[in-house]
């Protein structure tokens, strides 16, 4: 268990562009509160579960700690760290894409 989730600004930029083009480029405004509602779960998930998840396959990655976990019913993740007591979300990606790449030369 941690004691708080922080969502970065990049993570939460990432989500709101994945939401955006859920409602503006498909049109689905049911599907984008969707989206949102199933990454706020996810959110709430990691209190309970951050310190248990697998570390990335990136050996990088995971050796400075960075973890991924799965949103419930959308194929999006976060990728986040656990310092102390505290999981910090410092990306938001959709599953196809190369994630740990791009996180690696985006934000490292």
């Amino acid at each position: 268990m941690v004691s708080k989730v922080i969502i970065s600004d990049y993570a939460q930029q990432q989500l709101e562009n994945y939401v955006l083009y859920v409602l503006l480029k498909k049109e689905n405004p049911q599907a984008a509160k969707s989206v949102t509602a199933d990454a706020l779960h996810t959110r709430d998930r990691l209190l309970d579960v951050a310190k248990s998840l697998r570390f990335l396959e990136d050996k990088d990655l995971a050796a400075l700690g960075y973890r991924k976990i799965l949103f419930s019913s959308h194929d999006y993740l976060f990728i986040y760290r656990v310092v102390d007591d505290i999981a910090y979300v410092e990306a938001t990606y959709h599953q196809l894409q190369d994630y740990e790449n791009i996180f690696k030369t985006e934000v490292l």
